[in-house]
């Protein structure tokens, strides 16, 4: 009888024993109540627990995690109308207050980030939200810390990850850029007939001063020509090489 009675009460031991025995991963913490009130931090690896639920646990991730906020439709400060969304990293470093200062953390920086969101770029225009994001990004991280120190979270950053314009605003965008763009090309070509009428300008000036110069250029622009393989080549010859070739036959007429 005695060795019966010592089966149930190891048996009840090993129950009692696997119930309050707690592992813990080394990214996880226990916050531990105690008859209703905190007891302590615990973790990670074996926790062990009063049992007949004297004592509870909530685990706590302290890794870091990733969220995304919603898209929130945004007035900006002149009055256009975006829908932005951003991500936002944070992590637990204080687990008791992550757990008792406020019900769901994860869902209240959530919610505050959404906000604060709507809050931060409402002050700002739109030029400013597609130009200065990284000022936004800080202003957002900034607001959100404040806050959720409080509640034992660490904010780690803030982006904002796209900015939706409406249709109509899109449109007249793509037309600014258009017409930026032909300004640019205009400016470009005009740049260049300046260049290059002040070179034939300067060209003209040097072969004006030298005749010669003018006939040597004319049968060089004729040999480019022919080189180019056409079929009938027309070799028009100046008055002025005409006239001094057939002085120069005369002479030589004379002397002979």
């Amino acid at each position: 009888m005695p060795t019966i009675w010592y089966g149930i009460g190891a048996v009840v031991g090993l129950v009692l024993l696997a119930t309050s025995l707690r592992v813990l991963k080394e990214y996880d913490r226990a916050v531990v109540f105690r008859l209703g009130r905190f007891n302590a931090v615990k973790g990670p690896g074996f926790v062990l627990l009063l049992p007949f639920w004297i004592d509870r646990m909530e685990r706590v991730s302290m890794r870091t995690i990733v969220q995304d906020v919603t898209p929130q439709d945004v007035i900006t400060k002149d009055n256009v109308s975006v829908s932005v969304n951003a991500v936002l990293w944070f992590r637990v470093v204080d687990p008791e207050k992550a757990v008792i200062e406020v019900e769901d953390f994860s869902f209240a920086i959530s919610n505050f980030a959404q906000t604060t969101l709507r809050s931060v770029l409402g002050r700002a225009e739109l030029d400013d939200l597609l130009s200065e994001r990284e000022k936004l990004n800080q202003d957002l991280e900034e607001t959100i810390r404040n806050h959720s120190d409080d509640w034992g979270i660490r904010v780690l950053g803030v982006e904002i990850k796209h900015v939706d314009l409406p249709v109509e605003m899109k449109r007249a965008m793509a037309k600014q850029a258009e017409a930026e763009r032909e300004r640019r090309a205009k400016a470009t070509h005009a740049d260049g007939e300046l260049e290059s009428a002040s070179t034939l300008a300067e060209a003209a000036k040097i072969l004006s001063a030298d005749p010669t110069s003018i006939q040597l250029r004319y049968l060089q622009a004729m040999i480019e020509v022919s080189a180019e393989k056409n079929s009938t080549l027309i070799f028009p010859v100046p008055v002025d090489l005409v006239s001094a070739l057939t002085q120069a036959s005369r002479t030589h007429s004379t002397e002979g």
